[in-house]
């Protein structure tokens, strides 16, 4: 297991492909409504298995020089509760730290609030609904 960032086409299609399939599908979403127009100016990471299959998705932002925002951080479904998404956080507040940031802050879906806690994020506020249906929280790590 290992993470990159994809830089090929055929690992952005992987990439873009779990990234649908984990955080618009389930809701109905249409192709497509899993890129954002600042993708281009973010770093991604994918975490893949040793056979090369996409196993997690992440996106890093700086949105300020010293604050990165994390966005698009999802699981394979089968391959969530192992703790990988562990492995992505760590990855992408390291590289946050050497691009100058002293603090990521991140939008969680109330699920995925404890995830965070765990991982040292503090809840800022309660925020917006995605899709109508699920609450989203404002969290923040100092790095």
């Amino acid at each position: 297991m290992r993470i990159l960032e994809p830089a090929t086409p055929g690992q952005f299609e992987q990439y873009y492909r779990l990234r649908y399939q984990t955080l618009r599908q389930p809701w109905g979403q249409p192709e497509g409504s899993e890129r954002a127009d600042d993708d281009a100016t973010a770093i991604h990471a994918m975490l893949v298995s040793d056979a090369g299959e996409a196993l997690g998705v992440c996106r890093l932002h700086l949105s300020a020089p010293q604050e990165g925002q994390l966005r698009f951080m999802g699981i394979r479904s089968d391959q969530q509760g192992k703790r990988l998404g562990d492995l992505l956080l760590q990855y992408m507040e390291a590289r946050a730290r050497a691009l100058g940031a002293e603090r990521i802050t991140l939008q969680a879906r109330e699920n995925a609030v404890n995830f965070y806690r765990r991982n040292g994020y503090e809840t800022v506020e309660k925020t917006h609904l995605l899709f109508g249906t699920i609450q989203h929280y404002l969290m923040a790590k100092r790095l």
